[in-house]
């Protein structure tokens, strides 16, 4: 009998330790296609790809829970319908690509908020190798080599910055939360404000907003008052944007004579939803995004979707 108590003291003590872990840096992965809702379809914003490191700061002030800084290397492409598409006068959309690095931070306080700053500074433009990454994309597929490059937005200098801010409207149960979001966006690429809704519908009893895979804040330093936990929800976040600039379908202010450009629809609706579950060090997310018509075409839908694979892996 005391053997048994013993062993089942010893679980106890292990499940516990394991439980405590704190890790404080993390490298991700994120991969935006429409190819994860559908196999057909190839068109508007068509890849994304972000490589991502993250780590949480030591050294806090007295309101501050936690503060995590992020470098990221990323490159965004853009297409009409579809990629192949002879003749110019149909493309409704212009191809364009963006290649930038960035850096930036989270502060998390204790009444449930945080806020972020970051900046970009890369290249738009032929010089971003948008026509490169979709052909490479497309050989692994099997699909044929995209036409129609050679009309996408000019090269531009891009500089960008963005804000963001979060709080919590409620979170007094264990498995449901609800959260205002805000960003901003200003620079020579994007230029634009979001207000709308994060929700999450857990499966296990849900983190903080200070320690939650669901905004990056799940990096613990060893001074921290948080663990690593389980985490496993849904989650829906709709979001209204008044858009003020976009070269990538405008074309940037710095360059004149492009080919292709269109003028912006001001008022999107974009809706995200999605699932988070982490496992020891990994955390994996799928998402579907669907947002309203951007741009003044009369051969652009009202509505289209694409799909995203986020992976993390944390280690000290």
């Amino acid at each position: 009998m005391k053997k048994n108590i013993l062993c089942i003291l010893l679980v106890c003590y292990t499940i516990t330790s394991l439980s405590q872990v704190k890790y404080k840096s993390a490298f991700s992965i994120t991969n935006d296609n429409d190819l994860y809702i559908s196999t057909h379809q190839d068109r508007y914003y068509t890849n994304g790809l972000f490589l991502t490191y993250s780590f949480a700061s030591s050294i806090l002030k007295e309101n501050l829970l936690k503060k995590i800084y992020s470098f990221e290397l990323g490159q965004k492409l853009y297409s009409p319908f579809k990629a192949n598409v002879t003749d110019v006068s149909e493309h409704d959309r212009p191809f364009a690509g963006y290649l930038y690095g960035s850096a930036g931070f989270k502060k998390f306080y204790k009444n449930n908020s945080y806020f972020g700053l970051s900046g970009e500074i890369g290249i738009l433009g032929p010089s971003a190798y948008g026509e490169q990454s979709m052909n490479f994309v497309h050989s692994i597929y099997g699909f044929n080599p995209a036409n129609g490059w050679k009309y996408q937005i000019k090269d531009a200098f891009a500089l960008n910055f963005k804000a963001e801010y979060l709080q919590s409207l409620y979170n007094k149960s264990k498995f449901f939360d609800l959260n205002w979001k805000n960003t901003a966006n200003i620079g020579t690429v994007f230029t634009d404000i979001s207000t709308g809704l994060f929700s999450r519908i857990g499966t296990k009893k849900l983190q903080k907003t200070a320690n939650t895979v669901a905004f990056n804040s799940n990096l613990n330093h060893k001074n921290s008052e948080f663990n690593n936990e389980i985490e496993t929800f849904f989650y829906i976040n709709p979001m209204l944007r008044l858009a003020v600039y976009d070269a990538t379908i405008q074309g940037s202010f710095l360059t004149e004579n492009n080919t292709v450009t269109y003028e912006l629809r001001p008022l999107v609706v974009t809706t995200e939803f999605g699932f988070w579950f982490t496992s020891n060090r990994f955390n994996f997310k799928y998402m579907i995004v669907h947002h309203t018509k951007k741009l003044e075409s009369k051969n652009v839908p009202n509505g289209n979707l694409y799909g995203g694979i986020q992976i993390n892996y944390l280690f000290n």
